[in-house]
């Protein structure tokens, strides 16, 4: 009779070969976010060269964006060093003999810092050939935005102000174009958008900004208001999930997008014109 146990496989010494067991990736049920502590890859809008984005502990809530090698800190200025412990970056040297730089020191899409030293100014040579071969391959393009005419206003905001959970947000991407970043089955992120039509949806409205140190009304903005929907569909915005992912256990591909909103940091994002189809109120802050 023959063994039902297929036989084990042996190199040529006589030694067994051990397969070691895949390991899944979870993320922790009490985790403050389904994203993983890894690096999120992606390129730079600007130039097309890859970044590593994660997130950061100096106290500003966007993630910030590393170029994906380790450098010699010996190379790189000292205002410029960062080092990533636990998926997290800190913008500090650990000591070690090397460190990671932001990867706008050496966009070639950006002005040069002054205080470049001769291997980043190779590097960042390198750098601006690549998006050479990008732009002539035509896998980037930069195409010139000329500035709005004085006197007018946009019909669609750039980077819209919404109001969800009492909180003021300013997005990255136009309503419409602000993606999901949930993980499908085929472990890439979604493609689907968090606006549905098939989902109850936001009302644009006029509100009015108000300066907190002066304690009076300074202007009026566009807001999208999300305020009045339920909170599940609130959350839902907050995390940036389209409405199939809404209750999915999936885990997050990439940071969401949202940033607490300032009229003073975002002053040239406020709009006192209501987008085309927007309905109109009045409300205040």
């Amino acid at each position: 009779m023959c063994s039902a146990n297929a036989p084990t496989p042996r190199r040529w010494d006589g030694t067994s070969v051990r397969f070691p067991r895949s390991r899944f990736l979870r993320v922790d049920a009490g985790s403050p976010t389904r994203l993983a502590r890894a690096a999120q890859p992606g390129r730079c809008p600007d130039c097309g060269n890859r970044v590593d984005w994660h997130p950061r502990t100096d106290g500003d809530g966007r993630p910030v964006g590393l170029h994906p090698q380790e450098l010699p800190a010996a190379t790189v200025p000292a205002i410029s060093r960062w080092h990533v412990s636990s998926g997290i970056a800190h913008p500090a040297h650990d000591g070690t003999p090397w460190c990671r730089i932001p990867h706008t020191a050496l966009c070639p899409a950006r002005s040069a810092p002054a205080a470049l030293t001769p291997q980043l100014t190779t590097l960042r040579r390198h750098l601006a050939l690549h998006t050479r071969r990008l732009i002539n391959n035509a896998a980037l393009t930069t195409p010139a935005v000329p500035p709005p005419p004085e006197g007018t206003e946009p019909c669609k905001p750039a980077r819209p102000i919404a109001h969800l959970l009492g909180v003021h947000y300013i997005a990255s991407h136009p309503i419409d174009a602000i993606q999901c970043v949930a993980q499908t089955r085929q472990r890439h992120r979604c493609t689907r958008p968090v606006l549905d039509d098939q989902a109850p949806q936001g009302t644009w409205t006029l509100a009015t900004t108000l300066d907190n140190h002066r304690s009076r009304t300074v202007e009026t903005m566009a807001v999208y208001d999300l305020t009045h929907l339920p909170h599940t569909e609130q959350m839902r915005w907050r995390h940036q999930h389209c409405p199939g992912h809404a209750a999915s256990s999936a885990a997050d591909l990439a940071l969401t997008e949202w940033e607490p909103f300032d009229p003073r940091l975002h002053h040239q994002h406020i709009h006192q014109r209501l987008p085309q189809g927007g309905r109109k109120q009045h409300r205040g802050a």
